[in-house]
């Protein structure tokens, strides 16, 4: 059985890695490739198990002897993922799941067009503005700079959503993931033919759901609050009431969370 490559961005803070967490608890034969950066480690991470951490230099040489699929920088730091990953999946017939920026993944759909993209949203800049800054008392220190840096940053990326076949809003978190694995199972139903063992019919219309020629009504207010007016330009962001609570939706979420 021929495995699928799975892409999947989202703008910084929004819960990506949360979700193929999740995601893989629940659906077997998908395999996360761990990507290479030269940033510091956040908080509990691990080398090995959220990042493969190294230096600018390693990572350049890395770049220079054709290791990467894909690489990018981010926020002043690179991010690479290596080719050997998506070799190691195909050869255990296993699905390869990329946890990749817009800049990445606009780079291995080049290459291969065959891939299944899926890009996840905030509801909305408070909500982002919220879980950046927990990350940040995650790391001892709140940056506002920093935040509203990645807020600016992710209206950018998020301008980029219509490069993607599915779409999902991380809103609820127990909703987001049963979303993304009705993305992955009918993606092998389609493809491979794999029989979808529990509610099938259910399983296969939530996907179609979140299929980006679906999804426009329901990203209407994400996009105006994140000021992108169809393919018109911006607007300033709508933080709504300046509060600083929690965001009770995404109980559970990892602070550290790219």
């Amino acid at each position: 059985m021929a495995g699928i490559l799975f892409i999947i961005s989202a703008p910084s803070g929004s819960g990506k890695s949360t979700l193929v967490s999740e995601l893989r608890k629940q659906v077997s034969g998908v395999e996360f490739a761990i990507s290479w950066t030269t940033r510091p480690p956040r908080g509990s991470e691990e080398n090995g198990r959220e990042y493969n951490f190294t230096s600018r230099e390693e990572f350049q040489r890395m770049l220079d002897t054709n290791v990467f699929l894909e690489h990018a920088e981010v926020f002043g730091n690179f991010y690479g993922t290596a080719r050997k990953s998506l070799e190691e999946a195909r050869s255990a017939g296993h699905d390869l799941l990329l946890d990749i920026d817009v800049q990445g993944a606009s780079q291995v759909r080049a290459r291969m067009p065959e891939a299944v993209s899926i890009f996840v949203m905030p509801p909305n800049p408070r909500v982002l503005r919220t879980r950046l800054r927990n990350r940040s008392r995650a790391e001892g220190v709140v940056n506002e700079e920093e935040v509203y840096r990645r807020l600016n940053e992710a209206s950018k990326e998020i301008e980029n959503y219509r490069e993607y076949g599915y779409i999902l809003v991380n809103d609820i978190l127990d909703r987001a993931v049963a979303q993304l694995e009705a993305i992955v199972l009918a993606e092998r139903y389609y493809r491979n033919g794999e029989v979808i063992a529990y509610r099938s019919r259910r399983v296969l219309e939530v996907a179609a759901a979140c299929l980006q020629f679906n999804s426009q009504e329901r990203l209407k207010p994400v996009l105006e609050a994140f000021g992108i007016l169809g393919s018109t330009g911006q607007q300033q962001l709508d933080f709504g009431e300046d509060s600083d609570r929690e965001d009770p939706a995404q109980d559970g979420e990892d602070p550290n969370d790219d």
